[in-house]
């Protein structure tokens, strides 16, 4: 009886022995389940670096988004080069239309491209006005001094030297210059000639005779000139013209 209550015991104890060995086998078994777990948690791990690297190919993509946007700036500078070349162009074209193409290349004043009228004035005693207006579209050197004709007479009316202006006269479509005949000079006592008509010539650059159409004057009634008078050069005002 004894026997059998301590073989009973024994296998007992072999019992609880084989079961807390399956149970730490359980356990240690638990533990590898748990870490085979862990693997996909490092895969886990790896997919943020995985997405990581997808925000740099995007990035590296928006680079490359950000290449094409460099081209199209190229581009356009190159298209802003060109148009502001054209705008250049274009602009220079334009001005050269204003300046040449309104007003065109300058020319001479001739009795065909201006209105010439003579005009009595009070001061100075015994002096004529000569106004000279630019009638054309283009602009026009009024040269020299204008050469003047009295009636039938032989030779041209004397000019002023000591007239000469700084620069040549230039006039601007509607611009007039300006010229002042005195009538008679010194000595007192000359000849004096009724006159009733005037030529007015206008004389080219190099100043070699006339050049052009002449403007024919009626002169103002009552008008007589000596052979001693004299006409000044061109001027831009009238007051410097009238100051001889």
């Amino acid at each position: 009886m004894r026997n059998h209550i301590r073989t009973t015991a024994l296998a007992a104890t072999a019992l609880l022995a084989a079961l807390s060995l399956t149970a730490c086998g359980g356990d240690e078994s638990g533990n590898d389940g748990k870490s085979d777990a862990a693997a996909p948690a490092a895969s886990s791990t790896a997919n943020p670096d995985t997405g990581k690297a997808a925000e740099d190919a995007k990035e590296t993509g928006g680079g490359k988004t950000d290449a094409p946007a460099e081209n199209v700036s190229t581009t356009s500078k190159g298209s802003t080069d060109g148009s502001g070349n054209g705008s250049g162009s274009g602009s220079g074209k334009s001005s050269s239309g204003a300046t040449g193409g309104g007003s065109k290349s300058p020319v001479t004043c001739t009795g065909s491209n201006t209105k010439v009228t003579v005009t009595k004035v009070s001061r100075p005693i015994n002096h004529l006005l000569l106004t000279a207006t630019n009638t054309g579209s283009a602009t026009c050197y009024a040269y020299h001094a204008p050469a003047l004709r009295f009636d039938d007479a032989q030779a041209a009316f004397p000019v002023l030297r000591d007239s000469i202006p700084q620069a040549v006269v230039t006039l601007e479509p509607g611009q007039s210059a300006y010229a002042a005949i005195g009538l008679s000079g010194e000595p007192d006592g000359q000849e004096l000639h009724k006159g009733t008509h005037l030529a007015v010539y206008f004389t080219g650059k190099a100043n070699q005779g006339s050049t052009g159409a002449a403007a024919e004057l009626t002169l103002p009634a009552g008008t007589s000139w000596g052979d001693n008078g004299f006409v000044t050069y061109w001027q831009s005002e009238m007051a410097d013209a009238l100051t001889y």
